[in-house]
This record gives structure tokens, C-alpha cells and sequence, in this order.
């Protein structure tokens, strides 16, 4: 049995810098915000009042081998 390869009939162009950093940097800083407050965020250092985001993201917490009590 003969098998072939069909060239493709389009271009794959590639994307600029220009065009995919922002998004880039914007993805980084949002995942940057999320490792803050699975990791840090309780107690003496907590930039908000009470156990709120503690709670929120208690079970990602242990899910991801981070200690909380």
C-alpha cells in the first residue's frame, strides 16, 4: 500500500511579538495573582480582613502540597 503526503494548500504565518506579548504578560501577572492567594494569602500577611480567600482556596491549597494549619 503507497502512502502519500498532500502538500497543504496555505501558509502557516507566524505571529509577532508585537501581537502575542501582551497576552503573554497579562496570562503571567494573572497567574502570579492565583500563586498569591493559594500560597500566601492568610493570616499576618493578608491583604484582605478575615479567613475569606483562605477558605476559598483551601482544598487548591492541599491539592498542591501547600501547608495551612
Amino acid at each position: 500500500m503507497a502512502m502519500s503526503a498532500v502538500a497543504p494548500d496555505f501558509q502557516v504565518e507566524p505571529i509577532p511579538l508585537s501581537k502575542w506579548a501582551p497576552w503573554a504578560i497579562f496570562a503571567g501577572v494573572i497567574m502570579l495573582l492565583a500563586m498569591y492567594f493559594v500560597t500566601t494569602e492568610q493570616g499576618a500577611v493578608a491583604l484582605f480582613d478575615g479567613m475569606y480567600v483562605h477558605e476559598f482556596v483551601h482544598d487548591a491549597r492541599h491539592l498542591l502540597g501547600f501547608p495551612c494549619h
